[in-house]
């Protein structure tokens, strides 16, 4: 995502190559998500014949003034990008314009040809970036409700301290707050406090007074650095954790030490938790807060296991009722239940499905099923389905209790 430092980059390029020439010609895309309050004609209207007086740029936001408003406004969202025909302009991740691309774009948003032949363009691939027609851009949202810039409006050591006295917030929370300071995004908040050696998480008014200077000193370095090698990532100094913030859990690594991610401020953090640590309250409370989340999913795995367990019994219970229900179904007529008179002793018929329903548990069910569910199957056999054929074990036994009926 651009960040001050690329879109700083932009606005240079178009002061040192735009500034004092007539927009010839301009073509505005049929995008209202991106293109806000204004057709692309009246857009177009408003630009063709004015003159390029200067760029300029608060925090996230660019505007270009033109010698009578209203002045077109340029936040760059998550890859908004500028990008001017035979001009080296800096490149980014996300940006979508290659040299071997058609021109201008099919994702540019805004173009523009000036009497020189120069041609600017801006382009957005994924449409998160909001391009507006303003009389006068500062006194308006997004610019207007902007903090002091980052680079051109720097507090003093001692107006960060005390602002950041105020603030009961996580510390990376706070840096990309736009309306604390403008122009600091994800990466410049992680390289900052990488640089520092200030976890994340720190509440900021719980910083000790060198901590709240060390930071401030490491804004303006990273910022200005950035700058310098026109926002070129592939120039940034080779420690920063900007290199290796975007790989991979576990193949994360500066300076031989292992980078974490976490979430702060609602974005993925990287950090490295052998500099950047938790002091003090922000510790205690850290460890508290992963021990009652750890806490928590001991507790749902026990009652998960627990579930599963009531729910195998009955699911068993289930499979062995359909299972007598299906042999009792596809029975020939005349080898169901046997009439009344010629029915076997209950206690005989007991012993008989008990043995039965234990072959078939070892069988079909797998060994070790406890006693109890053997009851259970032997109580819904008996319910629901016919008898089984004869154990050959028992058979002796039911042939001499016929027998003994029948002398009676």
């Amino acid at each position: 995502m651009p960040e001050l430092p690329e879109v700083e980059a932009a606005r240079r390029a178009v002061e040192d190559h735009c500034v004092g020439q007539k927009i010839k010609r301009a073509v505005v895309a049929d995008d209202p998500k991106v293109i806000e309050g204004v057709s692309p004609s009246a857009f177009q209207s408003s630009l063709v014949g004015k003159t390029v007086v200067a760029a300029k740029r608060k925090g996230k936001s660019m505007w270009l003034q033109l010698d009578s408003p209203p002045f077109p406004s340029f936040q760059f969202g998550m890859a908004g990008a500028v990008y001017i025909k035979g001009v080296a302009v800096t490149k980014y991740k996300r940006s979508a314009v290659k040299d071997t691309d058609e021109w201008p774009s099919k994702y540019s948003k805004v173009f523009i040809e000036l009497e020189n032949g120069l041609e600017l363009s801006f382009t957005d691939k994924r449409r998160f970036a909001r391009v507006r027609l303003l009389n006068d851009p500062t006194s308006v949202p997004p610019i207007s409700e902007l903090g002091p810039d980052a680079l051109l409006e720097p507090m003093t050591i001692d107006e960060f301290t005390e602002s950041l006295r105020k603030k009961k917030i996580a510390i990376k929370t706070l840096l990309l707050d736009q309306s604390f300071i403008a122009g600091i995004g994800n990466w410049i908040a992680d390289e900052v406090l990488y640089q520092a050696k200030i976890h994340p998480l720190e509440t900021a008014s719980s910083l000790p007074k060198e901590n709240c200077a060390t930071l401030h000193k490491c804004i303006k370095e990273v910022i200005e650095k950035a700058i310098e090698v026109g926002a070129d990532s592939s120039q940034f100094p080779s420690n920063w954790i900007f290199h290796t913030r975007e790989k991979k859990p576990g193949k994360a690594f500066v300076d031989g030490k292992r980078i974490d991610f976490i979430t702060a401020g609602g974005r993925t953090t990287a950090y490295v938790p052998d500099l950047q640590k938790l002091s003090g309250a922000n510790a205690v409370n850290a460890a508290n807060k992963r021990g009652k989340q750890t806490s928590k999913r001991k507790k749902r795995g026990q009652e998960e296991e627990e579930d599963d367990d009531d729910d195998g019994v009955a699911i068993e219970e289930d499979k062995i009722t359909e299972t007598f229900k299906s042999k009792n179904a596809h029975k020939p007529r005349g080898q169901g239940r046997k009439s009344s008179t010629r029915r076997k002793p209950k206690e005989s018929d007991d012993e008989s499905d008990e043995a039965d329903i234990g072959e078939e548990d070892e069988s079909s069910y797998g060994n070790g099923r406890n006693e109890q569910k053997k009851r259970t199957r032997g109580a819904i056999k008996n319910e629901k389905g016919p008898e089984k054929a004869v154990n050959k074990k028992t058979q002796p036994a039911r042939n001499s209790q016929k027998q003994k009926k029948r002398a009676k």
